[in-house]
């Protein structure tokens, strides 16, 4: 059978011309997506990379559970518009210890991926919080009043942080979390903030990793 029977009878047998091309697909994402499981700049943390605090990781949950990653991402592009607008452009070796990462895809409102590298003031940020127009005529984002009433419920972060270190990796020394927590308890430096506090100390921590790349 010629080459060019092969492909007629590929191109009449539609059960047949699907397999195949699945078949293509998958073995070109499998020669594309395997050797980066055993590339160091995709499985390793860039150097200045840190772990979270417990109020920056409570923030980050605040974060989640508020539905911000819908419309914001995390993942500065490397095309010179984006890195201009928000700053170096986003390595796989800064998000190897999220979990869940949030790079997103969608950008309702801008990236916020080197949001802590920018000159926004601590009190920008609430009041953007508790009412995006009255800094930002033209947003069209929600405002989440309730964040400043809200205290942090401490109840699970002994558990999250223990789950980070032990499950992903993330370097957290026993007495790393054992001082995070202190501060947690009743007296200690975190035991009355609000969820606005800790969203505001996450945002605060966004880019700081690659602080030092123009």
């Amino acid at each position: 059978m010629s080459s060019n029977s092969k492909h007629a009878v590929i191109e009449k047998n539609v059960g047949l011309l699907i397999v195949l091309t699945l078949i293509i697909i998958s073995f070109g994402g499998l020669v594309e997506i395997v050797p980066l499981f055993w590339q160091k700049a995709t499985t390793q943390p860039i150097p200045t990379l840190r772990p979270y605090t417990a109020l920056e990781m409570a923030g980050r949950d605040v974060y989640i559970r508020e539905g911000c990653h819908v419309c914001h991402t995390q993942m500065v592009r490397p095309l010179r518009a984006e890195t201009e607008r928000f700053g170096p452009y986003t390595v796989a070796g800064e998000d190897v210890w999220e979990h869940p990462f949030l790079w997103g895809s969608k950008r309702t409102g801008p990236d916020l991926g080197r949001v802590g590298l920018r000159p926004i003031t601590e009190q920008w940020h609430r009041e953007h919080l508790r009412d995006p127009r009255s800094v930002v005529p033209e947003s069209n984002m929600p405002a989440y009043p309730w964040l400043q009433r809200n205290k942090v419920n401490w109840a699970t972060m002994e558990r999250t942080l223990n789950v980070f270190q032990k499950n992903f990796g993330v370097p957290y020394t026993d007495e790393d979390i054992a001082e995070q927590l202190a501060k947690t308890r009743e007296g200690g430096e975190w035991a009355n903030v609000t969820e606005e506090d800790a969203v505001v100390a996450y945002l605060f921590s966004l880019g700081h990793a690659r602080a030092e790349v123009k």
